[in-house]
């Protein structure tokens, strides 16, 4: 049962602030459409007359359920209205310009929907759970006009409103690889803001790649003092003829790792760290040679582009190393080997102690089998577990890694080649193969799974958003703002087979081979994570692109408020059509 601290105090409290004679001289201002611009766009939104004005002061009341929202929504204003003192209490008065902060049971309500009402002398927001609250705080925030933004009011207000909203997916992904470029901690917070301003709910960390080891694993200390760092990278796009020689690489201790979980737990936001296997883990047999199948076999880049440091390194012996070179390298991780599952279950032992997710991720993508072709010890692994190809090794591999996480009470998340030599029996799929024209999808929602959506045809931020020749570098192809904001998580095959409801959300990936700032990690993020959060809250019979554009102008200005860099396509008046 949900508990508010003060509901007969709280109506008591709004009968009196709407009789009061002194009447808020803003109570019949009317307001316009540009008033109203939230995005993603609400499912039930009704205009009214007035404005709730801030002048000197903003008083927050929260239920004590909502007391940690109370206290973000006061680090926010405090933020935007520098000057104006906001208050928190958990009991009501009688002071106009309130904010209330409610929990109240409603049988119908979902855990993430809230409702905001908003007159010239308060704002509510109610919520069954401390989400809903948050969810709301994210509109409340879209709706505050600063000081001095309208002509005829010369303090902070909020427009009269009443809305009830939830969201269409349960799931709305945001992910990061921070393995070819590495994001300090402070970026990735600003990154989890951003997803929260967005009402997105989940945070894919891509933690370990080829080319970098970015999470400290005490039992095997070399994945970060050898697998974190790399001695150069190739420069430019394909095909790579040079190596810029230098040392890079980084990554996160334990202590870090709690204190981002914890950060984003406070946003309601949920992460799911990836763990890469069998294949893209390069950094890792770098570290410890024995994991793969041949430990005695040089790393060779594909395009044989190879730093100084690292020909000396192999000159001298050390013939493993951190991949310099973008792409995908035949040494994985040998299925064959007692040992390989020693150490994976061993990095898992810590990785699920850090993250409290009911998922981890596992890859489970673009493995060559080539090794495992002629590797004895995997051949051996195939007679003695009668698996008929490598495809069916695959599967083994990762139905024994899954195994292992359903004992910590977890289950697994893999892109889609999971699928390939029969799918784990609990495992959600992550789709991203689009030119398979639903292939994955289909194939896993009929066999009884969830699926994530997240094709690279749309939501693959690395590609560009523009004319590539006025770009600056990205993989290839084009996903524009309008692009990403017409697709529709829910495949047309799909709903004729009645199997939409295993269709449980969606994600875009930033992939950053050429994102070698921090500012250009949010040049391609933004404004195209703004339409994908239309896309997974707004139900698809309410999107509308232009009206989206128009409301784009307001989270711009928020954009702009809290210093973010973004893409200015979309507010111009030419820009490149979707694909």
């Amino acid at each position: 049962m949900k508990r508010n601290i003060f509901p007969h105090l709280a109506l008591a409290f709004f009968t009196l602030l709407t009789s009061i004679s002194c009447k808020n001289p803003y109570t019949d201002v009317v307001n316009h459409e540009k008033d109203y611009r939230i995005v993603p766009r609400p499912v039930k939104l009704t205009p009214a007359s007035g404005r709730l004005v801030f002048k000197n002061e903003v008083l927050i009341v929260a239920d004590a359920e909502a007391m940690a929202e109370a206290e973000y929504l006061r680090a926010l204003l405090a933020e935007l209205l520098p000057g104006t003192a906001v208050k928190l209490r958990a009991t009501a008065d009688n002071s106009p310009g309130t904010i209330l902060l409610r929990i109240l049971e409603d049988p119908d309500g979902a855990e993430e929907s809230y409702k905001l009402h908003v007159n010239a002398e308060f704002a509510e927001i109610t919520a069954n759970t401390s989400k809903g609250i948050f969810y709301g705080i994210q509109s409340l925030r879209q709706l505050l006009a600063l000081p001095g933004s309208m002509e005829e009011i010369p303090y902070a207000s909020i427009p009269a409103v009443s809305m009830e909203d939830t969201p269409r997916f349960a799931y709305r992904g945001m992910h990061l690889d921070v393995a070819r470029h590495f994001q300090p901690v402070s970026f990735v917070k600003k990154y989890i803001d951003l997803l929260a301003m967005h009402k997105l709910n989940t945070f894919h960390w891509h933690l370990t790649e080829d080319q970098g080891w970015r999470i400290e694993i005490k039992k095997y200390p070399k994945l970060t003092e050898i697998g974190a760092w790399r001695n150069g990278t190739v420069e430019g796009k394909l095909p790579w003829t040079n190596n810029d020689n230098v040392r890079y690489g980084g990554f996160y201790t334990q202590e870090e790792v709690r204190e981002v979980v914890a950060y984003a737990a406070a946003r309601h936001i949920t992460i799911i760290p990836e763990i890469e296997l069998p294949g893209h883990s390069s950094a890792a047999i770098a570290s410890y040679p024995q994991l793969s199948c041949f430990p005695e076999e040089p790393t060779t880049p594909n395009r044989g582009v190879l730093s100084e440091k690292s020909k000396e390194l192999q000159a001298n012996g050390q013939v493993k190393l951190v991949y310099e070179e973008w792409g995908v390298t035949d040494d994985v991780y040998c299925a064959g080997k007692e040992s390989t599952f020693e150490f994976i279950t061993g990095v898992l032992d810590e990785v699920v102690e850090l993250f409290p997710s009911a998922y981890i991720h596992i890859g489970g993508d673009e493995c060559p089998k080539g090794n495992w072709e002629r590797c004895a010890q995997c051949q051996n692994r195939m007679k003695e577990e009668g698996l008929s190809d490598a495809h069916e090794l695959q599967s083994y591999f990762i139905e024994r890694v899954e195994a292992y996480l359903n004992t910590k009470g977890r289950n697994i998340i893999g892109w889609d080649e999971i699928l390939e030599g029969g799918l784990a029996p609990n495992a959600t799929v992550m789709y991203w193969r689009s030119w398979d024209e639903h292939k994955a999808v289909i194939t896993a929602a009929s066999e009884g799974h969830d699926v994530i959506m997240t094709p690279n045809s749309h939501f693959y931020f690395d590609h560009y958003q523009a004319d590539p020749d006025t770009e600056p570098d990205a993989i290839c192809c084009l996903s524009s703002v309008e692009k990403v904001y017409h697709y529709d998580p829910v495949p047309e095959v799909i709903t004729k087979m009645g199997l939409e409801d295993r269709i449980v959300g969606a994600q875009a990936n930033v992939w950053t081979e050429y994102m070698k700032s921090l500012d250009y990690v949010e040049y391609m993020l933004l404004p195209r994570l703004s339409a994908l959060s239309e896309v997974l809250w707004t139900p698809e019979s309410k999107k509308d692109y232009e009206n989206f554009v128009f409301r784009l102008e307001a989270m711009r200005e928020l954009y702009d408020k809290h210093g973010y860099h973004y893409a200015k396509h979309v507010f111009e008046t030419t820009s490149v059509k979707s694909e």
